[in-house]
């Protein structure tokens, strides 16, 4: 049974940037409903039963019934993304990487402010609900991409892996920034740790 991440903050504790309803509601509701509808599609396809949410992912071809596939591939999305998103964010942030993933950005970006741009560009540019995301390959290659929905790299099945995602559904921003998406995104990189970052990064050349 997949289970949501333990929090190791309190919900108001990214204020002002993140607003403790805005937490509540979205780690307690949403995130929460993601995680027991997975577990139900689960319960209906014993043949992934103990398989990691990245090998679910990773198979989705193999469900032949639609419906179940769909709700997989929803819910299942949703699990993922949320438990990387909530796990990268961290009172007060850590507003920079270094080490190998800061070396990693100079060369595939030129620079960090040019990362947080393209980042910020693919947040904003993304239509509708969906993510911005910041995804490593076992080289340590580095890439920026958008996708609709509870998608993810994952899902392509071509090496990308996550390492940072920026949620744009509107119940990530609305309550506090109504339609103003990119002050949202400027106050994510506020609580952003880069630190967890780049610790995923470590994981993703190291598989």
């Amino acid at each position: 049974m997949f289970k949501q991440i333990e929090l190791n903050y309190n919900f108001n504790a990214l204020e002002p940037h993140i607003d403790e309803l805005t937490m509540n509601t979205h780690y307690s509701k949403h995130h929460a409903a993601y995680t027991n509808n997975l577990n139900g599609a689960i319960e209906k396809l014993p043949e992934l039963k103990g398989a990691s949410i990245e090998d679910v992912l990773k198979k989705l071809s193999d469900i032949s019934d639609e419906s179940l596939r769909a709700a997989v591939r929803n819910n299942g999305g949703g699990y993922y993304n949320h438990n990387l998103y909530f796990a990268s964010l961290k009172p007060g942030g850590n507003n920079k990487p270094s080490g190998d993933l800061a070396s990693r950005i100079d060369k595939d970006f030129g620079s960090f402010d040019s990362l947080k741009e393209k980042l910020t560009s693919a947040a904003v540019g993304r239509f509708g609900s969906g993510w911005a995301w910041l995804s490593a390959n076992k080289n340590g290659e580095l890439q920026v991409s958008s996708s609709p929905n509870q998608d993810n790299p994952i899902m392509d099945n071509n090496g990308w892996t996550p390492i940072l995602g920026i949620d744009v559904w509107e119940h990530a921003y609305y309550l506090k920034y109504k339609n103003l998406r990119g002050d949202y995104i400027s106050a994510f990189f506020e609580v952003l740790n880069w630190d967890v970052v780049a610790a995923n990064y470590a994981n993703v050349k190291s598989a």
